[in-house]
């Protein structure tokens, strides 16, 4: 079974024990109780200013900006193992986390990055 739209690990714990619970008054047989694992976490940050798309693509390594194909930068991380989607808006989505200090991580390294390298702009 997969559960996805949960916003937190026990949203998702509570929507699987509830549909294993409605599928045994149907009478589907099932002997365990249901283990849940979080595979992919997916959030999405504001980082507060704007981010020139094609120097970004440029300077960070792992990145790749085709503005014909999709209108972000997607930057794949290596530590923690996640791909990040950014946005000239300043807008980032971060996916492929299993646990939320990943995501923390993975938003403050690129988040860092985008400063040190001056591609962020403030207004």
């Amino acid at each position: 079974m997969v559960c996805t739209g949960g916003k937190s690990k026990e949203m998702a714990v509570k929507a699987v024990n509830t549909v294993v619970q409605k599928l045994r008054k149907g009478k589907i047989k099932i002997k365990n109780k249901p283990i849940v694992t979080i595979q992919n976490i997916v959030s999405s940050i504001n980082l507060g200013g704007k981010v020139s798309l094609e120097q970004a693509a440029r300077v960070l390594p792992r990145s790749m900006y085709e503005p014909e194909q999709f209108p972000g930068v997607i930057h794949r991380m290596i530590d923690p193992k996640t791909v990040i989607l950014i946005f000239a808006s300043g807008k980032i989505v971060c996916a492929g986390a299993k646990q939320e200090d990943a995501i923390h991580r993975s938003v403050n390294s690129i988040h860092n990055e985008l400063e040190q390298k001056n591609l962020m702009v403030y207004e």
